[in-house]
């Protein structure tokens, strides 16, 4: 998130378009029935998406595309590293949270970074069609979009697998741990 300008170089957007295509390539059952050509296509129109590609690669979401949004027109990219994006760990669920912390805050939260990002948290549903395409989290952690009615009583939400099982979890939303992350999703 050092680019503050949310622009990329060309130099930077080819080799973007490089790393995207080749994962696109590589993992053809998270997007079956569509096109690379497309979603570039329309990548080349929003660079503003674009920007926040590189973030979400940048920070190891390894972000791909897993579906398009028949009604919006949208291709629709999650993050699909095995791992809760490792640049993006360590972190609580939103601003109120790291607010009220006294002591040993965290650097950041999970909604702060996301929003910065341009993208937003994958939500449970989310998460749920995300494990569907492969076994994610399973040494890792990562918060979810949660509920106002959950949030407004001090929780927050997170996912992993375990025992080849989805859990989705509650911690206080205060909370911080070396392996809970967030994925993000971003439509386009």
């Amino acid at each position: 998130m050092k680019n503050e300008k949310r622009e990329l170089s060309s130099e930077q957007c080819e080799e973007l378009f490089s790393l995207l295509s080749a994962r696109f390539d590589k993992n053809m059952n998270r997007h079956q029935g569509l096109t690379w050509a497309e979603i570039q296509a329309k990548l080349e129109a929003r660079s503003e998406k674009l920007w926040s590609l590189s973030e979400m690669e940048e920070t190891g979401g390894e972000p791909d595309v897993v579906g398009y949004d028949q009604a919006t027109k949208e291709f629709i990219f999650f993050d699909c590293s095995p791992e809760s994006p490792n640049g993006r760990r360590n972190i609580c669920y939103d601003r109120d949270a790291l607010d009220s912390r006294k002591e040993h805050k965290p650097e950041n939260s999970a909604i702060d970074m996301a929003t910065t990002m341009g993208i937003e948290l994958l939500t449970e549903e989310q998460y749920r069609e995300l494990q569907k395409l492969g076994n994610f989290d399973t040494k890792t952690s990562s918060w979810v979009k949660t509920p106002p009615e959950i949030r407004k009583l001090g929780g927050a939400l997170f996912g992993d697998r375990r025992y080849d099982h989805v859990f989705i979890y509650h911690n206080s939303a205060p909370s911080y741990y070396g392996v809970r992350g967030f994925r993000g999703v971003l439509k386009v």
